[in-house]
């Protein structure tokens, strides 16, 4: 067992209380993984990490969001920045839509995988601060998810390349291919959580991430794909469904949401993110990311183009024929 302090939130009449555990006792992940058995299939449970207390206030439109959604069995809010005062904490998350705020240990970003104990579903949805999602979306990936539980299932894909010239991964974004499901939305099994956090052949790659503040979510690809042989899946839904606000690409967002994310840090950001390809390929020994090349869609329509006023639009705005 490892002795962290760790500040536990719960919901006490309408609003969220937070209380120290002084020496939490946090099951030390060797790894006593819940029995698939007792884990409700039907819906899953989401993970909100959060850091930067200037995403407070859209914290709140991001937990109703998830609480919203059907799909959804609880909503949690790991509170990873370990400067925050418990004070400022618990007025901070007061009456935001989540069962439960778990602090982290640490700022480690391996703790985004910890098989917690809160956990009740096979489903996990791992997501940042800064994504607001509509209800609608949730449950479509989750559904996605559920016809093959082994995948990782979200809406923001990235891809692993080989540079020849410089002999070298690279990590890079393709408009044909994708080998990277990125933790702004990512659903995965519970007992990937487990292999995360639990197996010994990803402990050198864990002291990666440590390392480098970055690059979790490409180790967890690397985890997935390792087990099932296949790539992730990435879903889209029809008017878009998924808010990014942390996208290095908005215009005239709120001051403080942006450029507190880790890729905010552009080039820098890529570059390093390539080298942890190459230091996890290095420490594994092995390339276990596998393209994938589709986009699974939640809405149907005509691809071709009519007339309707004297302007081209899709088929599909006419009447049907």
């Amino acid at each position: 067992m490892i002795h962290f302090p760790i500040f536990i939130a719960a919901i006490t009449s309408l609003h969220l209380t937070v209380f120290v555990l002084s020496s939490r006792l946090i099951p030390d992940p060797q790894c006593n993984s819940s029995d698939p058995v007792t884990l409700r299939s039907d819906q899953m449970t989401v993970i909100i990490s959060g850091y930067s207390e200037n995403r407070i206030p859209l914290l709140h439109s991001i937990a109703a969001a998830y609480s919203a959604a059907p799909s959804v069995s609880a909503v949690v809010l790991l509170w990873c920045n370990p400067s925050t005062s418990p004070q400022t904490l618990s007025e901070l998350t007061r009456n935001i839509s989540v069962d439960a705020v778990l602090r982290s240990p640490s700022s480690s970003l391996n703790y985004r995988f910890y098989p917690w104990e809160i956990i009740k579903t096979r489903g996990v949805l791992i997501c940042d601060d800064d994504v607001d999602p509509n209800p609608r979306s949730v449950s479509f990936a989750f559904n996605v998810w559920r016809s093959d539980p082994d995948q990782a299932v979200g809406f923001f894909a990235r891809s692993h390349a080989y540079d020849v010239a410089s002999r070298t991964w690279i990590y890079t974004m393709e408009r044909r291919k994708y080998s990277i499901i990125l933790t702004k939305f990512m659903i995965i099994n519970i007992k990937h959580l487990v292999r995360y956090s639990c197996d010994e052949q990803y402990r050198e790659a864990r002291r990666i991430v440590e390392d480098m503040n970055n690059c979790e979510d490409i180790l967890m690809n690397f985890v997935v794909a390792e087990e099932n042989q296949k790539g992730p899946v990435m879903v889209g839904v029809k008017g878009g469904g998924v808010r990014d606000y942390g996208d290095a690409r908005n215009d005239g967002v709120v001051e403080g949401l942006r450029k507190v994310g880790l890729s905010s840090r552009k080039g820098e950001h890529r570059k390093r993110r390539g080298e942890c390809i190459r230091e996890f390929h290095r420490v594994l020994g092995r390339m276990p990311l596998k393209y994938s090349y589709g986009k699974m869609v939640s809405d149907v329509g005509e691809q071709g183009l009519c007339e309707k006023g004297g302007k081209l639009v899709l088929c599909d705005q006419q009447d049907f024929r």
